[in-house]
C-alpha cells in the first residue's frame, strides 16, 4: 500500500528535521519547503495527505498557503505551527479552513495524535447520503445544514450551534462527531445550565481526593473523558464569568489543571458549543467574556426553527409517528390533512421538540389511528387585527377603501404564517384558489 506523504513547510532547519524524524516513525514520507513558493511547487508535483506549515515565513506566511490549498485542493488537510500564545493567528487559520494548530514548543504527543487524525480524514467522502436519515428535511436550508456538517467535520475548529430550543442543536452536535475523523471516540454533552456553579469546575475538570470537603477519591472530570473525541457544551451562555477564563485556558492550551492538582494534564478534544440565548448581546452586556466568544464561534452554524421550514412538517410527523408507534406497540398512526394544515400554519415556539409533544400526546387521543386538526390541541391562533386607513378630507372610492382593508389582511395572514399560502388561506377563511386569485387582482404576487 502507498504510503502516507506530509508536506512540512517551515524555514528552521531544526524543526523540519525534528517533524521529518516523527513523521518517519509512524511510517509518513516527508517532503520538506522553506518558503510557501517551494511548497507551492512541490504541491504541483505530488499528492500530499497532509500539509504542515510554520505561520512565518521568508516570502509570506502559513495563510497564504491555508488560502492557496483551500482554492486549489480543498480536501487536503493543513494544519499550521504557531508561536506559544499566538491564539489569534490560529484562530484566523482555522476560519481559513485549516485542520487544526499545534502551538511551538511542539508537543510531540499532540502532534501525533493530530497527524493520525487527519490522515484518517482522507477515509471520508465529502459527501455522505446518509446524513439525510439522521437530520430529516428536504427544505433548502436542512440542505444547507447538511452541506456545512460534511464540511466542518473535516476540521477540527470549535463550531458554535446557534438557535432556539428545540430545534436539534444538539443532533447537529452529534452528527459533526459521527461524520469525523474522531467518530470512535466519545462524544460527551454536558448541560452547563444543569450543573450548579459551585461544582462546575470539578465536573469539568476533575479533582483530586481530599481537595475539598466530599472529594473521597479521585475524579478525572468531563474534559479528560471526552479526550480524543468530541466535548459538547449545551447552554454555554449559562457558565458564570469565573469559569468562562479557566475555560477559555483549557481550549487555549489544551491542557486543564484538576482542582487541588499543580498540574496541567494535556487532552485532546474538540470543542462544539451551543445556546439558545443571543451571545453577541450577553457580550455586550458584559456577561460573557469576548474573548471566550471569539474562541468558540471561529465556525457558527445556525439550525433554523420549525417555522421557517413548514415544509419539512409533514416528514418530520411521519418520522415522529412511525417512532413512537414502535417505542409504544402500538399499530402506526397517521395526520389526517386537515391535521398537517393545522400543523403547517402553526407558530411552533417550541419547534420540533414541540411537535414530538404535540403528536404524542394526540397519539393517545385520537380514534381508528387517524389523528384529526381537532386531537392536535393547538392553541387558538390570534385572530387577525386589520388597521382601517384613516379617512381624509379628499374623497376615496369604496372599491380603492375595501381593496386596502383586503390588502392589509392577507399580507398579516401571509406574514404570520411567514409566506405559505395554503396556510394563509385557511386562516382568512377562503379557498386557495380564491386567495390565488386576491393576490393577483391587489398587485401582491
Amino acid at each position: 500500500m502507498r504510503r502516507p506523504i506530509t508536506l512540512v513547510v517551515d524555514d528552521e532547519p531544526a524543526i523540519r528535521e525534528l517533524l521529518e524524524i516523527t513523521l518517519a516513525r509512524m511510517d509518513i514520507d516527508c517532503r520538506s519547503a522553506g518558503t510557501v513558493n517551494e511548497a507551492r511547487a512541490l504541491l504541483e508535483q505530488d499528492r500530499f495527505d497532509l500539509c504542515l506549515t510554520d505561520m512565518k515565513l521568508p516570502d509570506g506566511d502559513g495563510l497564504d498557503l491555508v488560502s492557496h490549498i483551500q482554492e486549489r485542493m480543498p480536501s487536503l488537510p493543513v494544519a499550521v505551527i504557531t508561536a506559544h500564545g499566538s491564539m489569534d493567528s490560529a484562530v484566523r487559520a482555522l476560519k481559513m479552513g485549516a485542520f487544526d494548530f499545534v502551538s511551538k514548543p511542539i508537543d510531540l504527543a499532540m502532534l501525533r495524535k493530530l497527524v493520525d487524525s487527519a490522515l484518517r480524514l482522507g477515509t471520508y467522502p465529502l459527501k455522505d447520503r446518509r446524513s439525510r436519515q439522521q437530520l430529516l428535511g428536504d427544505s433548502a436550508v436542512m440542505r444547507e445544514i447538511r452541506s456545512k456538517i460534511m464540511k466542518v467535520a473535516r476540521s477540527q475548529a470549535p463550531i458554535y450551534i446557534s438557535g432556539e430550543s428545540g430545534t436539534g442543536k444538539e443532533l447537529v452536535a452529534r452528527l459533526i462527531h459521527e461524520k469525523s475523523s474522531r467518530h470512535d471516540k466519545p462524544f460527551v454533552a454536558i448541560n452547563c445550565g444543569a450543573i450548579p456553579a459551585e461544582l462546575m469546575e470539578s465536573e469539568f475538570f476533575g479533582h483530586l481526593k481530599g481537595s475539598f470537603t466530599g472529594a473521597v477519591s479521585d475524579k478525572p472530570g468531563l474534559f479528560r473523558a471526552a479526550d480524543g473525541g468530541t466535548l459538547f457544551l449545551d447552554e454555554i451562555a449559562d457558565l458564570p464569568q469565573s469559569l468562562q477564563v479557566k475555560l477559555l485556558r483549557a481550549i487555549q492550551e489544551k491542557q486543564v489543571r484538576p482542582v487541588g492538582s499543580q498540574e496541567e494534564i494535556p487532552v485532546d478534544i474538540r470543542i462544539l458549543s451551543a445556546t439558545h440565548k443571543n451571545l453577541t448581546e450577553l457580550v455586550d452586556q458584559g456577561v460573557f467574556r469576548q474573548d471566550l466568544y471569539y474562541r468558540i464561534n471561529v465556525i457558527e452554524l445556525s439550525v433554523p426553527p420549525l417555522r421557517e421550514r413548514i415544509g419539512d412538517i409533514a416528514t418530520l410527523s411521519e418520522h415522529i409517528l412511525n417512532k413512537l408507534s414502535g417505542q409504544t406497540g402500538l399499530p402506526v398512526t397517521e395526520l389526517s390533512p386537515d391535521a398537517l394544515s393545522a400543523l403547517q400554519a402553526y407558530n411552533f415556539p417550541g419547534n420540533v421538540r414541540e411537535l414530538e409533544n404535540i403528536l404524542e400526546r394526540s397519539m393517545a387521543l385520537c380514534e381508528n389511528n387517524r389523528i384529526s386538526a381537532a386531537d392536535l390541541g393547538l392553541p387558538d391562533v390570534p385572530a387577525l387585527k386589520v388597521s382601517v386607513p384613516e379617512q381624509t378630507a379628499k374623497p376615496v372610492s369604496l372599491e380603492n377603501y375595501m381593496d386596502e382593508i383586503e390588502k392589509q389582511a392577507i399580507i398579516q395572514a401571509l406574514e404570520q404564517t411567514h409566506w405559505n399560502r395554503t396556510a394563509a388561506a385557511k386562516k382568512l377563511g377562503i379557498t386557495f384558489r380564491a386567495l390565488r386569485y386576491r393576490l393577483k387582482k391587489l398587485g401582491l404576487e
